[in-house]
């Protein structure tokens, strides 16, 4: 007879075998559901497994498998718990490190991110993917804190707390939309082995003016030729909203299926029986379809040979009834990882989501513009239509707006969940004053030009002496004012290339011409007439003055101080003011429009309102002769000496025209 403790032992072995044996078949089950993409399943069954199975080698796997499984179907936040599982266990892949790095900058855990990528870099660098995460670690703060202009907010009457994505307006229209959903009371009740969601459908809602709301949505049609038991979604209409081309997912339990495209026209309010589109070869996967606005380019999503990476975006031109072979869009748009979800606005741009450009985490939107070369630059959209989840599926109203819908699984949202966009126009305004210089008041009645490179070319009176007016985007201007008795003054100002609306102060100082005019900073070597370098910027200015004015003819004067004879200097001002004239010469200017004349000592400077400011032992209207200076300190007699020693120009006429010499010949 067997001892009843034999007996428990013998059941007990046999338990730990029999477990030991399920926890293999669930490992080998997770392992084949994770080979053929259905990630949910898989994560559900490596849980399972994991508790179960002892194995290292097979709790090392389990864990980054399980990892990248939760990454792929967009759950950052339990991939960095699985990867930083398998990091702790030795896992060997260093793609571990880099996964890692990326779903704690998706958690927007940056610094610790930073130092993971760090890690990986030291391993293998020059890695693009890790480096672009690290510089994104750096940017998304900025990003949070100054977003772009566009208003992005979500749609709630379209969403439901499953997911809810791909909106696509109807030809072109504002008021009706289709979009892709697994929510309750489609026509499939099997669950997605990938999402873990019910398979998806086609939904329908309108716009309601007096609600200003869309309304429910509904299935585009319960007949079962479009929304059927296999999985719909991610659609695209012809200009026109009479046809429509959108992924379909048959289900076969007996292999794995690719996503595929399918036509459907639209007949009497009835779509016909789909047909699927050939795109260069059978068993291809073809998916997110987006037609141009012209209907005449078709872009698509395909994991086809001849890619750059996991997923990749191609073209199809229209040909009849049919479409060209597929072009891949190249390494500008796609990399190593996953580019999809692509959209065309109006303007030709292409938009498009990306795991692998440098972005905030999981996909984000990015616009792909072509240069004057025809090669394409791409941008990420940032904050706020980019977040640290999944953001993707851009749709845009075809008007002057730059509005749309798209979708994202961002913090707020229960699942992908479908939000509005929109970009205001950016605003530019240029507001000033026109003041006179000596005085400091506002010159009434004086006039400003405005052009710009656009072709803007306005003249308008400065009522008050006060102006505004709106700016045009990319341009650069010219502000000049004019008025009798004064010297014209000029701005510039430009706004190309400003990424934000922008307010823009233009205030222009006319100089009276009744009194001489000093030119700062010219300078000349002591006891000569040559002109030190540093005169050169003060010169160059007087000659753009000149260039401004071009009817005036002026007299340069040259000063001294009373130190020396007069003799001496007489003729050391007549020859700096000569230096000066020569120079402007040099640089351009019509001889005749010049007199040099130098004044030695005799014409002492007269205190004007600026000067008073910058010298409190002064006052204006203080005439800074020899006698004067006399009685000031030792300090500020030499300020006051500086400030005899000086070089003005006064207006001698203001109706000066240019002559030409004819040409030979003439």
């Amino acid at each position: 007879m067997k001892h009843p403790f034999s007996a428990v032992v013998g059941l007990f072995a046999l338990l730990l075998v029999l477990g030991a044996c399920s926890a293999r078949k669930t490992y080998q089950s997770a392992l084949s559901a994770y080979e053929i993409g259905e990630y949910y399943r898989a994560t559900e069954q490596f849980r399972r497994a994991y508790r179960k199975d002892q194995d290292p080698q097979h709790r090392r796997e389990m864990a980054f498998l399980s990892a990248d499984a939760y990454r792929k179907t967009g759950e950052y936040a339990r991939a960095a718990i699985w990867y930083k599982n398998a990091i702790r266990r030795g896992y060997p892949d260093l793609k571990a490190l880099l996964h890692y790095a990326d779903c704690l900058r998706a958690t927007q855990k940056f610094d610790e991110a930073v130092e993971v990528y760090q890690q990986y870099l030291d391993s293998v660098p020059g890695d693009v993917q890790a480096i672009n995460g690290l510089d994104a670690c750096r940017y998304i703060p900025e990003w949070e804190k100054k977003p772009s202009r566009y208003i992005v907010n979500p749609v709630r009457e379209l969403n439901s707390k499953y997911h809810d994505f791909s909106p696509v307006f109807v030809g072109g229209r504002d008021n009706e939309i289709l979009l892709t959903s697994t929510r309750e009371g489609g026509t499939s009740k099997r669950q997605s082995s990938i999402t873990g969601a019910l398979y998806a459908d086609l939904y329908r809602s309108e716009f309601q003016v007096q609600r200003q709301k869309w309304s429910p949505p509904l299935l585009i049609d319960e007949s079962g030729i479009i929304n059927t038991p296999d999985e719909e979604g991610a659609a695209t209409l012809t200009p026109l909203g009479d046809q429509m081309l959108f992924t379909r997912c048959r289900y076969d339990r007996t292999k794995d299926m690719n996503a595929e495209l399918f036509l459907a026209k639209m007949s009497r309010g009835d779509w016909s029986e789909p047909i699927l589109l050939q795109l260069g070869g059978d068993s291809l996967m073809a998916a997110h379809p987006a037609l141009s606005p012209d209907g005449n380019t078709l872009y698509f999503v395909s994991d086809r040979p001849g890619g750059y990476g996991q997923k990749d975006i191609w073209m199809a031109q229209k040909e009849g009834s049919n479409f060209s072979r597929p072009v891949n869009l190249g390494d500008k748009i796609n990399t190593t990882g996953n580019e999809v979800f692509p959209t065309v606005d109006r303007d030709g741009n292409l938009y498009f989501s990306s795991d692998h450009h440098m972005g905030m985490g999981g996909l984000d939107v990015f616009m792909a513009s072509k240069d004057e070369e025809g090669l394409w630059r791409v941008q990420n959209l940032k904050a706020p239509v980019n977040s640290p989840g999944d953001d993707f599926g851009m749709a845009f109203i075809n008007s002057e707006d730059h509005r749309g819908l798209f979708a994202s699984n961002r913090k707020g949202s229960r699942r992908d969940d479908v939000y509005s966009f929109y970009l205001p126009p950016k605003v530019f305004r240029a507001a000033g004053e026109i003041f006179d210089k000596e005085t400091g008041q506002r010159i009434d009645g004086a006039r400003i030009r405005i052009i710009g490179t656009d072709g803007t070319n306005l003249r308008m009176r400065a009522d008050g002496g006060k102006f505004q007016l709106k700016l045009n985007p990319e341009t650069e201007y010219v502000f000049a004012a004019f008025r009798d008795g004064y010297l014209n003054d000029k701005a510039r100002e430009t706004t190309i290339g400003l990424e934000d609306s922008k307010d823009f102060r233009v205030d222009l100082y006319l100089t009276p011409t009744d009194a001489p005019i000093r030119v700062n900073n010219i300078n000349y070597e002591f006891g000569s007439a040559d002109l030190t370098p540093g005169s050169r910027a003060a010169l160059d200015s007087l000659v753009q003055l000149l260039e401004l004015n071009p009817t005036i003819t002026i007299e340069l004067m040259a000063h001294t101080d009373h130190v020396g004879s007069d003799p001496f200097n007489f003729t050391l001002s007549q020859q700096r003011a000569q230096s000066v004239v020569d120079y402007l010469i040099e640089q351009g200017i019509n001889p005749d429009r010049l007199v040099a004349k130098g004044y030695g000592e005799t014409w002492p400077k007269k205190v004007t309102r600026e000067l008073a400011r910058q010298h409190d032992f002064l006052k204006r209207n203080d005439e800074l002769t020899e006698a004067f200076i006399n009685g000031l300190t030792p300090e500020q007699q030499e300020i006051a000496k500086a400030i005899n020693r000086r070089t003005e120009f006064r207006v001698l006429s203001t109706d000066f025209q240019e002559s030409f010499a004819p040409e030979p010949g003439e």
